[in-house]
């Protein structure tokens, strides 16, 4: 099996790294504009360094890993080599906002299409996978394809009407995460922490919790309810994001990203 990425930046450079973990780089086939990138990546992973139409022409799974206002102009350049293949590759598109449909209209030749939105934690086999599938998609190219992603960390399947909402959590999720990591930090070293010493503890509080709420599948608002003692310290902190309109900022900024999603398909 061929496993083949035309796009080796931050996100498809990611999932590689994923493929590779889980399959070996032997499989992996990279190309990208900037050759030299690409390169390094091949040779950290073992994989191999070709071109888009050898992707095109020889890999069973196609990667594409270029932003949504490329992927037009790329899918016109692939269609002459797809259409001169016996059995159609499996696309795996992963442009913010482009439908299956815009895919497959753009492509001109019948090609089953897996519509994904990963977010960046793939990078560590911590990450999220939303996917989509095309109708022609069989069960059996669906558990090649999770096979594949396996070591990027958890796949989840859902309606294509629900995927741009999905990406407003999972796929931007982590830059709101990371504000407030640095905001804890900051705020500790108001308090007087050394900055190396409030960010450690930051990142460890944010994971311990996350794994927390994994763990015991409990509501967040239980588990901020175990915190606040009577009259005590955290409550007092809640107190202060409340009053800060903190929940309701969050909220906005998802659905602020969910709208701008939208607005790329368009």
């Amino acid at each position: 099996m061929k496993i083949g990425f035309i796009g080796t930046g931050n996100m498809g450079g990611a999932l590689a790294k994923a493929v590779a973990a889980a399959l070996g780089g032997e499989c992996l086939y990279l190309a990208d504009a900037n050759v030299e990138k690409a390169a390094a990546l091949a040779g950290a992973l073992g994989a191999s360094l070709v071109n888009n139409d050898y992707v095109a022409a020889e890999c069973d799974f196609v990667f594409l890993g270029v932003k949504p206002q490329m992927l037009e102009a790329l899918l016109a350049e692939l269609t002459p080599t797809l259409a001169q293949r016996e059995m159609a590759p499996v696309l795996v598109s992963m442009a913010a906002g482009v439908s299956i449909d815009k895919v497959a209209a753009w492509i001109g030749v019948e090609c089953p299409i897996i519509r994904i939105m990963p977010n960046t934690p793939v990078a560590v086999g911590e990450g999220t996978v939303l996917y989509s599938l095309s109708p022609s998609v069989t069960e059996a190219e669906r558990e090649v394809f999770c096979a594949v992603l396996s070591a990027a960390g958890r796949l989840c399947r859902m309606p294509e009407k629900l995927l741009d909402a999905g990406t407003a959590v999972s796929g931007c999720g982590p830059a709101f995460v990371c504000l407030f990591i640095e905001a804890l930090a900051d705020g500790g070293v108001e308090c007087g922490l050394p900055r190396q010493q409030a960010m450690e503890l930051a990142v460890q509080t944010v994971l311990g919790t996350a794994r927390q709420l994994q763990a015991t599948e409990s509501h967040p608002g239980a588990l901020k309810d175990g915190v606040c003692s009577p009259g005590g310290s955290t409550i007092a902190g809640v107190h202060a994001l409340e009053a800060g309109g903190f929940r309701s900022l969050a909220m906005d900024a998802v659905c602020a990203a969910y709208e701008r999603t939208q607005e790329l398909g368009k």
